[in-house]
């Protein structure tokens, strides 16, 4: 599995790139890998308001569908529009193609995620 430096992550393997007062917010690709093929993505609208561990998004596959968690509390500023259109961009790489940009409501609340030094041992106990 690959896991990004510099990236906050979740229990729930969704991940966090902070940029100031923004963060981008996406998939881990342990999540996209064990999804399978994704053939379908909701996104919330911008301006939504969502708390942390609160569903924002949801991920359909071949063989599941599955809920994404707010990592981190935040107003939605910007929405990935191209994983509507192409869901399947997730497996291509889970990373780059992040679901939605946020306004940081706490960033107290970072500190309560793992590094990646730490999702990487917490993916090790999961296998």
């Amino acid at each position: 599995m690959k896991v990004m430096k510099d990236l906050y992550y979740t229990k729930d393997h969704e991940w966090v790139k902070v940029e100031g007062d923004l963060a981008f917010v996406g998939i881990a690709d342990y999540a996209q890998s064990n999804l399978g093929d994704i053939v379908y993505v909701e996104l919330p609208e911008v301006d939504d308001e969502f708390d942390k561990e609160e569903a924002f998004a949801a991920v359909e596959s071949v063989k599941a569908a599955s809920d994404v968690f707010m990592p981190i509390g935040g107003k939605v500023v910007e929405v990935n529009e191209e994983l509507i259109d192409d869901p399947a961009l997730l497996n291509a790489d889970a990373y780059e193609n992040w679901m939605i940009k946020i306004e940081i409501k706490d960033k107290a609340e970072l500190d309560e995620l793992m590094t990646s030094e730490e999702y990487e041992k917490f993916l090790a106990e999961e296998e």
